[in-house]
């Protein structure tokens, strides 16, 4: 079945758009890339969750990878990003998801898949699966790994920023201090999030906060990028930002 996949992946392969996600996601390896829109690969997933998916990811799980992720000898980088397609999409109880997500969780080595897959995650939405799930977050919250972490921020930011967890998630992204990147990008951009939501409660943790000054002036950087807050909460927030 994987090889039918790929046969249709590599049809729906377009070089100029290949080129530029290579240069939008650093760290790809050019080699196990296809250049498949996002559009198309969601196309292919809804295709793919009407029946016999569950051999598709046992065949894309018992792929193998080289040392650092997706950039092996075995998927490509589309692959990867339609097994985690699949994962969200398709119909299957809850604790059988959460364990595809522990399984695919180790393969993300950039901020496209990750993002993508954490968006991708609606039924954490769902009323009676929100305190199990954040439940599930908490290990990938307190974790060291660059990408375990990220998909932990981004998971409650894209799915958890209400009057219920506005609390916790402001003390659980403050108390993050990680050198990675793409975590401290997770961490502003959740903060941002969390500003639109609930712009006092947020304030108060910028202007009293043990965050590392990039990632305190990225906060600030991003919230003030948003046309969602106003002029004058702008400026204020300016002269909040560390020299």
């Amino acid at each position: 079945m994987r090889e039918e996949r790929l046969k249709q992946l590599r049809q729906m392969a377009d070089e100029e758009y290949k080129a530029f996600n290579c240069k939008l996601i650093p760290g790809i390896n050019k080699e196990r890339t296809l250049g498949v829109r996002v559009p198309a690969l969601r196309k292919l997933a809804k295709e793919i969750v009407k029946g016999g998916w569950e051999r598709y990811l046992e065949e894309l799980e018992n792929c193998k990878l080289a040392p650092g992720g997706i950039g092996g000898t075995e998927l490509f980088y589309e692959e990867v990003m339609l097994q985690g397609m699949i994962i969200a999409a398709a119909k299957m109880e809850r604790e059988t998801r959460l364990a595809y997500i522990a399984r695919f969780v180790p393969r993300i080595d950039n901020w496209a898949v990750c993002d993508t897959f954490c968006g991708d995650l609606k039924f954490a939405d769902r009323e009676e699966n929100r305190r199990r799930v954040w439940e599930f977050l908490q290990s990938y919250l307190s974790d060291d790994r660059e990408y375990f972490l990220r998909f932990g921020v981004v998971m409650i930011m894209d799915h958890y920023i209400d009057v219920s967890h506005i609390d916790s998630i402001l003390k659980i992204l403050a108390g993050i201090h990680h050198e990675g990147y793409y975590v401290k990008m997770a961490v502003a951009w959740a903060l941002s999030m969390c500003y639109v939501a609930f712009p006092q409660e947020t304030e108060a943790l910028i202007k009293n906060n043990r965050m590392d000054d990039f990632t305190h002036n990225k906060t600030i950087q991003k919230i003030r990028e948003s046309y969602r807050v106003s002029k004058e909460d702008k400026e204020r927030l300016k002269g909040l930002k560390r020299k």
